[in-house]
Order: C-alpha cells, then structure tokens, then sequence
C-alpha cells in the first residue's frame, strides 16, 4: 500500500515540475492566414515621364488680306501626320489624382491647300499653298484615374500651356485669270515662328506592370492655336515685304505611347512579431 502511494506522489510531483518548466517557455503565436497588403489608399510621390507617337493635324483656315477683302473658298486644307516625342515629371497625390509639366517636340507636318478668290467681275485668282510646320509644346496636365481592374487603370486628363509654331519653307503657286488673260506666280516667305496658347484633352489606359513602372496608351485632343509665315518676296523680286497670311485654329488628334517610373516607393509590408510570454 506504501509503494501504492509513493508512486503516486512521485507521478504527481513529475507532473507539477513540467508544468511549472513549460509556462517559462516563450509562446509562439499562431502564423496568421497570408493576405497581401493593400497599397496605401493616400499613397502619392515623384514620377518621371516620357512619350512617343503620331499627330493627325487640321486647321480651320488660312486668312490673309486679300481673303478678307473678297470671297474666298478654300479647300484641302490640312497637314500631313508627324511624329512626338515629350518627357516630363509629374507628382502622384493619392490614388486617384496626379498632375505633370511636360515639354514636347513635334515634328515636321507638310501643308497642303488651296483657295480660289474672286477678285471682280471676269477677275479670278486661285492660290496652292505648301510648306511645313513643327511645334514645341509647354503643358501642364491634371489626370484622374478611374479605378483600377486587371492592373488596367482608365483615365481622363485635361492640360493648359503654350506651343511655339514654327512655318517653313512656306510658298505661294499663283494663277490670275483676268478678263481672258493668263499669269501665274510663285511667292516664297520667310520661315517664322510664334507662341501661341494651348490646350488639350486626354484618355487612356494605364497598365502597372511593377510598382515602379507604368506603361500607357493614350488619346490627347490638342488645340495649338495659329501659325504665320515671315516675309514674302516674288519669284521674279517684283514684290516683297510683311505678310499677311496667317493659318488659323490649329488642331490635332494625337495617339501616345507612353512611359511613367515612380520615384518613390510604396512603403514596404512588414508582417506583426512573434508573440512572447515571460
């Protein structure tokens, strides 16, 4: 029965000694299920930009003196397609909202048009005007971005600035006819430039392909303004001086293939500590 009982008190001293040696024991907390971290909802930062891409350009008209002192019918106006090239940098506020400045070049676009003047009775002229025209363009932007799904973001924009447009190689084919007789002209200008204000108007698509990194393609509506050429001297240095031509109301239709690299990285996930007793 002693035996019995020393057992027994030996089993329960064991029992009370591990115990107390397991609760000085640090205790791990269960791993938490994995969940990635949502990006920060007000997360903003520093982001340099560039694009590439190709204009669709129109004017509205081309006025001058002598298309404002008789009727005057114009056609064929219009430019040939250039490329664009622009880089910038830009601020990101939240998720949301973003602004850039950016300075772009655009190239070379051939002109071509044509206008027919009556000059009186029996007194008719018409008018073959080539050329080319490029621009630089300083622009500030805003964008809104619409929400995001499949790294895809949809977004709108609109920008405000200033474009220097540059005319050269300008030239005048004349043809007169006045009372059954025939004369023709040739009339070149001076290459001339000038700034003008400018606005524009944006949509896209933006694909995240890192944190880091963006690619975009986009649709930007630009009004450029006006144009002029410089001087102008006859073929045969019969006639020169100031002109008075202008090309008014400028306008593209541009696709843009472009690039964005944030400056500043989303804060970095951290998983919670272990959790210890003692």
């Amino acid at each position: 029965m002693r035996s019995v009982k020393s057992l027994l008190a030996a089993g329960a001293a064991s029992l009370i000694s591990s115990m107390a040696f397991a609760a000085d024991m640090p205790i791990a907390a269960p791993p938490p299920m994995y969940a990635p971290p949502a990006p920060p909802a007000d997360f903003g930062g520093w982001y340099l930009r560039g694009d590439i891409g190709m204009t669709n350009q129109t004017a509205k008209s081309i006025d001058s003196a002598t298309s404002a002192a008789f009727p005057t019918t114009t056609a064929g106006l219009g430019f040939d397609s250039s490329p664009l090239f622009d880089v910038g940098v830009g601020y990101r506020f939240n998720n949301w909202f973003r602004a850039d400045v950016i300075g772009q070049y655009r190239g070379k676009a051939n002109l071509h048009g044509s206008q027919s003047v009556a000059l009186g009775a029996g007194d008719v002229e018409a008018n073959t005007y080539t050329g080319s025209k490029s621009e630089w363009v300083v622009m500030a932007n805003a964008y809104v971005d619409l929400g995001t799904w499949w790294c895809i973001t949809p977004f709108i924009g609109a920008g405000l600035g200033g474009s220097y447009n540059q005319l050269s190689g300008f030239q005048d084919n004349g043809v007169r006819y006045t009372a059954g007789a025939l004369s023709n002209s040739v009339t070149y200008f001076d290459t001339n430039g000038k700034w003008n204000f400018a606005w524009a108007a944006h949509a896209g698509l933006a694909y995240k392909v890192n944190p880091g990194f963006t690619v975009e393609l986009a649709y930007s509506y630009m009004n450029l303004g006006d144009a002029a050429p410089g001087n102008f001297r006859a073929f045969d240095g019969s006639i020169s001086g100031p002109s008075t031509i202008k090309v008014r109301n400028i306008t593209s239709n541009d696709v843009k293939l472009g690039l964005r690299w944030e400056l500043n990285s989303p804060p970095v996930y951290v998983p919670p500590p272990l959790v210890t007793k003692g």
